[in-house]
């Protein structure tokens, strides 16, 4: 491996120690359904976004609800010292794209066929803390 390879990994490596993330792949829920919950939820703090979850009556609110306990926990495992309740943490980001389609067929009158798509998606969800975000911009700030 190259120096300059060297440095940028370890620059990658850096950077997401600093990134609390989770996935949920190919979720057998449509994407458009699924990013109607994922809007309501994005920019949210996470516990505003936890409750809206848990009460929603949508099937993809289930599994989002899921993935954010997940990316809190990653959050926790990464921040031993820090306590849950004294950081700001919000959703920084939140993608629903597309996944496989499982094409099936019905049948149709007078002798055809339709076509079934049974979309899935891939949901990626990143939360930050508010707090060290702020003294992080502030420290740039001050170097400039």
């Amino acid at each position: 491996m190259s120096a300059n390879k060297k440095l940028a990994a370890n620059a990658r490596k850096e950077a997401n120690k600093t990134v609390y993330m989770a996935r949920l792949v190919d979720n057998p829920t449509s994407p458009r359904k699924t990013r109607i919950m994922a809007n309501v939820i994005r920019g949210k703090n996470v516990d505003y976004a936890m409750s809206v979850l848990k009460y929603s009556r949508r099937e993809s609110a289930e599994k989002l609800l899921k993935l954010l306990k997940s990316a809190v926990a990653n959050w926790q495992v990464k921040n031993e010292g820090a306590r849950l309740e004294d950081a700001d943490l919000y959703i920084k980001t939140i993608m629903v794209d597309g996944g496989r389609m499982l094409k099936r067929i019905r049948t149709a009158p007078q002798g055809r066929a339709n076509r079934i798509r049974k979309r899935s998606n891939h949901i990626t969800l990143v939360i930050a803390d508010r707090n060290t975000e702020n003294n992080n911009n502030n420290i740039e700030e001050t170097q400039n």
